[in-house]
């Protein structure tokens, strides 16, 4: 299993600042991380670390080549359980992620329901959510089909985060086989689950995974917050079992996998931790 990293590593930089950095740690690999659909004054102006969803994927190729980086996935972390909206990112950018991937050659595409910010979205009622989630994820399912490429589901948001709300979401999609789950150890044990038991209920579908490690202060949030953004401290710290988690997925279908970790010193500490228990 080979360990990359998210390209959101300093704040206030372009994509090609943070490929700069990633490599100058030591990583061969990393995701494209924070995205968008047309233009971006800050992406024009050298101050957000974003790529456009329609970009030439010979662009962003040649721009991860330049620092001697493999592209592993494309992320698309949409907010599927408020009401469709221009302004909103939901399907029309995953659909989008999608074609930029096979155009860069990349099989993974990840994405998940997110938190709602309308007390229209929260009102939903489980089955509902199920519902919604999946009528978005329809089209982008078919299209990923249709280019080679799978779409994966990450813990989250309140459906992803739980064993049950994951298994609703591919079911009712008809669990095809390009659709998967991002295992990711942080996310899944914020939201209530325990990450070693879904890693082995989604062993066969785990496709890639994003290691997260929280100290135990989080307790409080656990059950209540639905998901973040990167770890604050190293792996191994903290009160997730990441070699629990490994120790299922080592010799499952995940090829990369990608730290979210905030902090240079944390970061290569969280490599070196995987890397003692059998990462590349």
């Amino acid at each position: 299993m080979k360990v990359g990293c998210f390209a959101l590593v300093d704040p206030f930089s372009v994509v090609d600042h943070q490929l700069e950095r990633i490599a100058g740690l030591g990583f061969k690999y990393a995701d494209v991380t924070d995205n968008h659909s047309g233009g971006l004054l800050g992406a024009e102006f050298g101050f957000t670390g974003a790529l456009s969803l329609d970009s030439n994927p010979a662009d962003v190729k040649a721009l991860f080549a330049k620092h001697g980086l493999t592209i592993t996935s494309v992320c698309a972390h949409a907010n599927l359980l408020d009401a469709s909206s221009p302004a909103v990112y939901g399907t029309v950018e995953i659909l989008k992620a999608i074609r930029l991937a096979a155009g860069l050659g990349v099989t993974d595409v990840i994405t998940t329901e997110g938190d709602p910010k309308t007390e229209w979205g929260h009102n939903l009622a489980p089955a509902e959510r199920v519902f919604i989630v999946a009528e978005k994820l329809q089209e982008p399912v078919r299209l990923a089909k249709a280019l080679g490429v799978r779409l994966l589901l990450e813990p989250h948001g309140i459906l992803t985060d739980s064993i049950d709300g994951m298994q609703a979401i591919l079911e009712r999609l008809g669990n095809p086989a390009n659709l998967g789950v991002n295992m990711d150890t942080g996310n899944s044990w914020l939201g209530g689950a325990d990450p070693v038991e879904m890693a082995k209920t989604f062993k066969e579908i785990i496709w890639h995974i994003h290691w997260k490690d929280l100290p135990p202060d989080w307790e409080a949030k656990r059950g209540k917050m639905y998901g973040c953004g990167f770890g604050p401290i190293a792996l191994g710290e903290g009160v997730i079992d990441v070699a629990g988690v490994f120790e299922v997925l080592k010799d499952g279908k995940a090829q990369y996998s990608t730290l979210e970790v905030g902090g240079d010193d944390n970061m290569l500490k969280s490599y070196a931790y995987l890397k003692s228990l059998g990462a590349e």
